[in-house]
């Protein structure tokens, strides 16, 4: 079972190398081809990567992470200094944008570490 040694890490290590965009399995090699495109193979370790869909939790895990970021500094930047709402759209729609594009890579980095670790491909209904 190639998910063995995965069963091994800890969630933690999951967690580090799917931020890092890392493979699951060693580590070292890259998860990733391009944006969030899956590699087929590990260039390192060999494992198998391209089959295994994340489909919808990495873009909720990125909504919800920034999401905690900025609605907690609209409301204390509203309650300091009464901005008006085209400056509110100038600031916080930006910064929005750019944490998303930012963040989601590494959301579906953890989820593919996740779902290496604990078995799953994401097709199960197949």
């Amino acid at each position: 079972m190639p998910y063995a040694i995965g069963r091994q890490l800890s969630f933690f290590s999951m967690v580090k190398r799917g931020l890092k965009r890392r493979c699951p399995h060693c580590g070292q090699g890259s998860a990733f081809s391009g944006y969030l495109s899956l590699v087929d193979r590990c260039a390192d370790c060999g494992t198998e990567l391209g089959h295994i869909r994340a489909d919808d939790f990495p873009p909720y895990l990125t909504i919800f992470l920034v999401g905690h970021i900025v609605v907690p500094l609209i409301v204390f930047a509203e309650q300091s200094w009464s901005w008006s709402m085209e400056l509110h759209m100038a600031l916080w729609l930006p910064l929005t944008l750019v944490l998303m594009a930012l963040i989601l890579p590494m959301m579906k980095g953890v989820a593919l570490g996740l779902m290496w670790r604990l078995g799953l491909s994401g097709n199960e209904h197949q």
